[in-house]
């Protein structure tokens, strides 16, 4: 169990790696963080469809319980746009006592999956899958704001995609100037405040500014407080009311809250790794992640998991250990408890706005426009996948994307020994002390794709470190696709970042053809890119030479 289960927090105390130092760094950090996630929890809740409170209450419960007990030392958790339409998809058929159950469930599925070591498996998501359902997630998330943007007072929307962008255009003599200016102006605020300064949050300026002139000037749009009346600055203990014989109804929600927490919380945590030099703990992480959402709800939150845009925050603004992480639910404590009942004064108008800044943020459109000039299999699951999000089911979409990336990876291993077998590199090195300490040799051999992506980019890490030279054999890789072309790249800018430069050789046509949509081809440089072995070592030879390495 201690290999499965180990909080970073203990691992650090352990080694005496907290100290004042470290802790000051922390406290000025947490407390940044923490401003930062007050817009963003009382928006994602609203978005979901419930009061600002219960945003405010999973951040900080739920945000304090993944900092002390998770796997990675700069993770920020807490309520994400990942959710807001599972969320409110659960709340408009089950209610809030179906969310509680389902968000229960989904803590006993993420302690599960850590529990049987599925954190490494979880990575090996496909790429365009996850662009598919977060750019899906993103339009709907859009949408759903476009009513308070433009102040369509009526209740009673569609929940359908399509429905929903009928009645907004039939409803359009409904709509309300002054909502629309506010939205504009939040909008405007949210992004050009990062352009000046990016120690005070955008969204929270935004906040700020809009809702005092609103309240200064009595201009009549509805508030927090006119949608969700006032908003209580405290805990209360909830017990959900458990009709054990329709459980099984809220085993698809459960599945697809764990899915998404733990896609999102184990990206969060390798992108912050990345940034601080870190490793993380994936099953620790996910079990972490299964308390506070098991917890969270009896005090009347929502489903949580790790934050990728406040981790990046927390590690630029010197966040190093849990503690920030903590700091930043403390903060958000003393925020509610004493300044809590003005969230009621916040324009919907104003957090429409900050929304739609967040759904453009997340919609991943330069990746996705990278997918649709991949191969006709990555762009059918990316379609797939966005589509069934936006018009069916993010369940849905989430368990056939899975599916169908798993049958078409079949129909590309048996269209394997259709490719020509283009022996352009048969460079057998027998005796490797010819070649100089200071080049390192990786060979990748079998298809480069998402099941076997992130293996390889962990050890060409690996390699890329140890030397001034890195040259990667590709010449039993008979295809690669987008979630290879995406984790080779960011492993090429990783080894590159260091020092050391990267070379290619005995690349086969088709895979090249693919290196070139994928730009990878351009932060190599073609002089890189080699048809043998023989002479990527030569090349790498006279590089070290100009370093005056020998």
């Amino acid at each position: 169990m201690n290999r499965i289960f180990k909080p970073k927090l203990v691992s650090l105390i352990q080694h005496n790696l907290i100290n004042k130092t470290t802790i000051t760094k922390d406290l000025f950090a947490g407390v940044v963080v923490g401003i930062v996630a007050l817009p963003l929890a009382i928006a994602f809740a609203v978005a979901s469809g419930v009061s600002p409170d219960k945003g405010i209450i999973t951040a900080v419960i739920a945000g304090f319980i993944i900092s002390l007990l998770g796997g990675s030392r700069v993770q920020i958790g807490g309520p994400t746009g990942a959710f807001v339409i599972i969320v409110y998809s659960i709340i408009e058929q089950y209610g809030f006592q179906g969310l509680m159950i389902s968000t229960i469930l989904a803590g006993i599925i993420l302690i599960g999956f850590g529990l049987l070591k599925l954190g490494t498996l979880l990575k090996f998501i496909p790429h365009p899958l996850t662009v598919g359902f977060t750019s899906g997630i993103a339009l709907v998330i859009f949408s759903i704001q476009m009513k308070d943007a433009l102040g369509i007072g009526s209740s009673d929307a569609p929940s359908q995609f399509i429905e929903k962008w009928v009645y907004y255009f039939h409803h359009i003599q409904q709509i309300d100037l002054n909502a629309v200016i506010i939205a504009l102006a939040s909008i405007l605020i949210t992004v050009v405040v990062p352009k000046i300064t990016t120690k005070i949050p955008g969204s929270f300026i935004a906040i700020l500014i809009i809702s005092l002139a609103v309240n200064l000037t009595k201009v009549n749009v509805a508030t927090i407080g006119s949608v969700f009346g006032n908003i209580p600055g405290g805990f209360v203990l909830e017990i959900p009311e458990v009709d054990w014989s329709n459980i099984m109804v809220y085993i698809g929600p459960a599945f697809t809250i764990a899915m998404l927490g733990s896609i999102e919380s184990l990206l969060s945590a390798v992108v912050s790794d990345g940034m601080i030099g870190s490793t993380h703990r994936s099953n620790t992480e996910l079990i972490a992640q299964g308390i506070a959402n098991i917890i969270t709800p009896f005090f009347g939150g929502i489903p949580a998991t790790g934050a990728i845009a406040r981790t990046a925050t927390n590690v630029k603004n010197g966040g190093r250990t849990p503690v920030a992480g903590m700091i930043h639910a403390l903060t958000l404590l003393l925020i509610m408890l004493f300044f809590g009942k003005y969230a009621a004064l916040i324009p919907m108008p104003c957090l429409a706005g900050i929304l739609m800044v967040v759904a453009y943020n997340m919609s991943e459109w330069k990746s996705f426009l990278s997918i649709l000039r991949g191969s006709v299999f990555d762009i059918l699951v990316l379609l797939v996948t966005f589509f069934l999000t936006v018009l069916v089911d993010l369940t849905v979409a989430i368990e056939v994307g899975i599916v169908l990336a798993s049958l078409l990876f079949m129909k590309r291993m048996a269209d394997v020994a259709k490719y020509p077998n283009n022996d352009i590199d048969t460079d057998v090195i027998e005796n490797y002390s010819i070649i100089p300490e200071q080049i390192g040799i990786f060979e990748v051999s079998g298809p480069f794709f998402f099941g076997s992506a992130k293996e390889y980019v962990e050890w060409m890490k690996a390699s890329g470190r140890k030397a001034k030279v890195l040259i990667i054999r590709m010449r039993h890789v008979p295809f690669i696709d987008s979630t290879g072309l995406h984790n080779l790249k960011e492993a090429i800018k990783n080894i590159q970042s260091g020092g050391t430069s990267v070379l290619l050789s005995g690349i086969q046509p088709n895979v090249r053809k693919e290196l070139m949509k994928g730009g990878i081809l351009n932060i190599i440089g073609e002089t890189n890119l080699f048809s043998n072995f023989s002479d990527a070592l030569k090349s790498g030879k006279e590089i070290l030479k100009s370093l005056k390495i020998q």
